[in-house]
This record gives C-alpha cells, structure tokens and sequence, in this order.
C-alpha cells in the first residue's frame, strides 16, 4: 500500500465528458483526455482492505488493490502483468461495465468508491502506448483444432485463451465484421470500433483465423464443424428479443432496439445497411425499457435529431440514494447516463397498452397506463395493478423495443446440433460442456443476457473446460 492516506487526501475524479452540444454532432468517445498524475492520485485512494471485497465484486477476480498499488508507484508493466493475468480485454471493460467492483469497494461504504474501471482503462491504454501489448503466439502448438463460434466477448475471451493454450483457433462470426455486441450493439460514443481492430488484429498475428460471413447453421453445416475441429465451443450469444406483443404491434415504426443501433453502428463504420432504414431523425422517439440497451437508443436518438426521446420503465422509480445494507452486493439505485444527461424524458411504472397508427399503417401514438406495484405479503413477491383513470397517449412515431433478450436462436445451429436446453431455452450445460461431449457453450448463449465482463469470464471458463477435455498439459 503505496499511500496509506490516499482515500484522505483525494475524492474520487473522473475524466470530464465533452459538452452535450458538441458530442451531440458525432459518435466519438464522449471523455476528455484525464491526466496521468491525476489517474495516480485515484489508484491512491485503494485502501489495500483487509478482505478486498472488490474482488468478489468483479466476475472477472480481478487483483485490483495490487494493480493500484502498480499505477501509484507508476510501474505501468506490473499493472498491466496484474490485470492481464485476470483481464483478456480491459479495455473493453473499462469502457463499457458498470463496474460491479466498485460498488463492492470498501472505501464506498462511507466515501465515493475508487475508480476502478477509470484505472483499469489507463493501464490498458499505457500498454499499448508503451508496447506492453504485442503479439505473442505460443511458442509450443498442440496440433489439437477448435472452432469457437461467435466473435462477442465471450467467443474472443476462449479463442484468446485457447490459442495460447496452443491450440489451433478458428472463429467463426456469422456477421461481417468481427465483434458480435461490441460490434454492433454497443454504439461508438461509448466504445469506438478501432479499439476492436486494434485487438483482433493483436489476436491474428497470434495465429487465431478469423471467418466472417460464416453463419452456422444457415450457410454452413454445423456438422462440418464436427468433422474438421478436436472440439466446438458456442459462444453466439441471446440473441431473440422479448417482444412486446400488444394492439397495433405490425405498425410501420415499431423496431427492436439491436436493428436501430445495428443500422448506426454499420453506417458510423461505412458499412451497407440492409433491410429498412431506422431512423428517428423529426420523430418522437418512445424506448420502451430502461436498462443499459434503452440508454444506448436515447443517445444515438439525440444523434440522429429526434423532436423528442422519452424512455419507459414498467417498474417503478428506484431510489436515489444506496441503502448500505446492501453492500457489498449490486445496488437497486436510480442511475443516470451519458445519453440521459443529453437529453431525455424518463417515466417509471408504465404498461404500453397499445400502438396507435394512423390510415397509412404508421405509428403515431402511445397509449400508456400509470402502474401501482404491491408487494404480496405471504409471498414476499411483487405484482402491478393499473391505477384508475391514468390511460394517456402521447405522440410517437418510433417506437422502439428494449425490453432485453430471451434466450439464443433455436433454428439453425442448435436444432441441428440437437442440443439439450435449460427452462430459461439457453443451452443446458455442466462445466460448460453440452449434451454432446465435443461441444461446450459459454456467454449469454449458456448462461442467458448478461454483462460483458460476465460474458468474458464464461469464456475463459469455458476455455479452461475445453483445454481439459483435449487433454492439454
């Protein structure tokens, strides 16, 4: 423990976000450049607690009282070793995870929580300035072949491991572009696709073959895997929306949120669009979902220059403030976004009853109902009831669905596969091993939507599982 007084002489500090106005005009990272004296200054805040709870926090275990105590003393290479040892892609998490680490942090029972993921950023972007982050292929090859299907976080994070494990990796992405949600679902202002590049490129000149357009199940045989590969490992992520099944549903201007933030990701990297064009550009744009997908329409809207964006929530408002007893657990707050901060409506305990369209078959209108949520006392569970005479509408003209994801697709892969599935219809396995012994899953597709951090973690598991089963010493 570098400074033992650090939490005492600094409070927390991050990097300041450009102005609404000006991020508002593209689809840049939204932070300023935070200098490196000022990022030291934040690892000192790391206490070096007794019991670091912030490792129990993070799915990942990252070491992070040790990699603070690396980027106090500016040992850059030490922090990165640290990270790296429990990390694939940090910086990808330090970027996009709501940092479950920091609401486990110790010093956040009673003082705003250390930056973690701020640091965790820094280290990573001083790797590859320094040239800690390199290309390094195993120096020994198994001769064992693994196909990994689906190039998200979790598909990367097994490929990455297997590959230095030494054995032969092939991905195979069934888009055009390698990346999965990080790609195509998470917009450019919170992470740029360069970053992305940067590292597939790392993980090529690795030895790892990357096949796009390559989509199991439709234009290849996933029976061919089977023949070609020692081992698959299925990382395609939950992929079926939940729909929103209601009067008026078929109108022309209700979408789920992945098509409109897939269709802006694609047009922010010159990629072709296909299908019909999503735009919100003049309309009053209603996300119906208040998570993290819902919050990435609201942005990449104020983007596109929507009249208005309001975002609705069925459950109703949380509460501002943390209740401490829930520490060192996941807190139930009210948060608020970048995208938020840019303007946005939010309303809490509201059903969407019915999608009002016009003589032409658009949409135009909402009609919404107030909700009263109870809680049962025998069973101690929730349920709403609608609040006498609430009904409205308000005026919409896109409507889109963010209402998170059921499980994988079925057609295709893995009807073929005949593979076994869990209640929740994600694919049932036991040490990430499916019903057939050659075939292991890991990330959202076994374990249902998720966070990335968590989908980086499945795959390293899975990794792990799959180096056993071939054997590897």
């Amino acid at each position: 423990m570098a400074d033992p007084k650090g939490f005492l002489k600094h409070t927390r500090e991050l990097p300041t976000t450009r102005d609404v106005e000006t991020r508002l005009k593209d689809y840049k990272e939204i932070y300023q450049d935070f200098a490196t004296d000022k990022t030291i200054d934040q690892a000192s805040r790391c206490m070096d607690c007794g019991v670091p709870f912030c490792h129990n926090g993070c799915p990942l275990g990252n070491v992070i009282p040790e990699f603070n105590d690396a980027v106090y003393r500016e040992d850059w290479k030490e922090a990165f070793d640290i990270l790296s040892s429990t990390n694939n892609f940090p910086e990808f998490t330090g970027r996009i995870c709501p940092a479950p680490c920091e609401a486990a942090c110790v010093l956040g029972i009673n003082q705003p929580a250390v930056a973690i993921e701020h640091i965790e950023k820094s280290i990573s972007e001083k790797a590859y300035e320094m040239g800690y982050i390199k290309a390094e292929p195993p120096v020994i090859r198994t001769g064992k072949k693994v196909a990994v299907v689906g190039s998200g976080p979790a598909g990367l994070a097994a490929a990455d491991q297997l590959n230095q494990a030494g054995h032969l990796v092939t991905v195979f992405e069934r888009n055009d572009k390698v990346g999965g949600l990080l790609r195509y679902g998470i917009p450019d202002f919170k992470l740029e696709k360069w970053i992305i590049e940067r590292r597939v490129k790392i993980m090529e000149d690795e030895g790892i073959e990357f096949r796009t357009n390559a989509h199991i199940g439709d234009n290849i045989d996933p029976k061919v895997l089977l023949n070609a590969f020692d081992c698959v490992v299925l990382c395609g992520g939950s992929t079926v929306p939940r729909d929103l099944q209601i009067k008026g549903r078929e109108l022309n201007g209700v979408h789920f949120a992945m098509d409109f933030l897939e269709q802006q990701n694609r047009r922010v990297s010159n990629i072709p669009v296909s299908g019909e064009d999503i735009f919100a550009t003049d309309k009053n744009v209603v996300v119906i979902g208040g998570g993290d997908t819902g919050a990435d329409c609201v942005g990449t809207s104020n983007r596109q220059k929507a009249k208005s964006v309001t975002q609705l929530e069925i459950m109703p408002i949380p509460n501002q403030e943390r209740d401490m007893n829930t520490w060192p657990n996941w807190p139930l707050i009210l948060r608020t976004s970048s995208s938020h901060e840019e303007g946005c409506d939010r309303e809490w305990a509201i059903n969407t009853k019915e999608f009002v369209g016009d003589e032409q078959g658009n949409l135009k209108a909402l009609k919404l109902v107030e909700l009263v949520w109870e809680k049962d006392t025998s069973s101690g569970r929730y349920t709403f009831k609608e609040k006498p005479d609430s009904e409205k509408e308000i005026p919409c003209e896109l409507a889109l669905l963010a209402a998170g994801f059921l499980h994988p697709q079925k057609k295709g892969m893995i009807a073929q596969l005949d593979l076994d599935l869990d209640e929740r219809g994600n694919i049932k396995t036991e040490n990430y091993q499916t019903s057939n012994p050659m075939i292991f899953s890991a990330g959202d597709m076994r374990r249902g939507q998720s966070l990335v951090v968590w989908a980086i973690a499945e795959g390293r598991e899975a990794a792990k599982a799959v180096d056993t089963f071939l054997g590897s010493q």
